[in-house]
């Protein structure tokens, strides 16, 4: 996709995403999403098998009623944006995951916790069609690789055998592949686009429930 240069939508600035994540954390309880979960979840929906439009997504985003229409208007307006953001920086090669920062022994250290919880929680808002595909296409399980190792070795997915955790060095490695990575998922899907099979599969029942176990983070947003 060209987008000309002057229709790029911004993204956010460090005053508008220290306002959004303000906003999530007054307004958040154990297991919701902070500003870095948010940016995993659009992630997912961007470069995901069908559309999620924002009325499905912000139900994961946000859970109280506005004090007013000026803060309900501010706060989609930003998530909105952030939302843009994230299809027009991945066209451009501008990409950069908005990651937590946790506090260690060590002092404060990046973490891509939330933001795979938030991806994983992307892909579950069309589980089926993932689940499909992923069990039918080795391509799609390798292409999401490094996310997969991320979320594996932060305990947001569990693996079916015992992984050492990564060394600083592949952990960074896997954290500078996400752009590349996401790139990559999203011309998958247009190339590869769900079968009328796997779209009826989505009118089936989720046996295993959509329930999601509370994450604990503490620090701030780091972009």
């Amino acid at each position: 996709m060209n987008v000309p240069k002057s229709d790029w939508p911004s993204s956010l600035d460090d005053k508008e995403l220290e306002e959004l994540d303000t906003y999530l954390r007054v307004h958040g309880n154990d297991g919701d999403l902070m500003l870095d979960g948010v940016h995993g979840l659009l992630s997912a929906v961007v470069v995901g098998p069908l559309e999620v439009k924002p009325e499905e997504w912000l139900h994961e985003v946000l859970h109280d009623a506005f004090e007013d229409e000026d803060q309900g208007n501010r706060v989609l307006a930003l998530l909105a944006k952030l939302s843009d953001s994230v299809n027009v920086e991945l066209d451009v090669d501008a990409y950069e995951p908005i990651l937590g920062e946790i506090d260690t022994e060590e002092g404060p250290m990046l973490s891509a916790a939330g933001w795979c919880e938030g991806f994983s929680r992307g892909i579950d808002m069309r589980a089926a069609l993932w689940e499909a595909r992923l069990a039918e296409d080795p391509e799609l399980m390798q292409l999401l690789g490094p996310i997969m190792a991320l979320a594996v070795d932060e305990g947001v997915l569990q693996a079916d055998a015992e992984f050492e955790k990564l060394t600083d060095e592949e952990y960074d490695e896997c954290l500078g592949q996400l752009p590349q990575v996401l790139s990559a998922v999203g011309t998958y899907w247009l190339d590869n686009p769900p079968k009328p099979e796997e779209l009826a599969s989505m009118a089936q029942p989720r046996v295993d429930g959509d329930e999601h176990p509370p994450r604990h983070r503490a620090g701030h947003w780091v972009h």
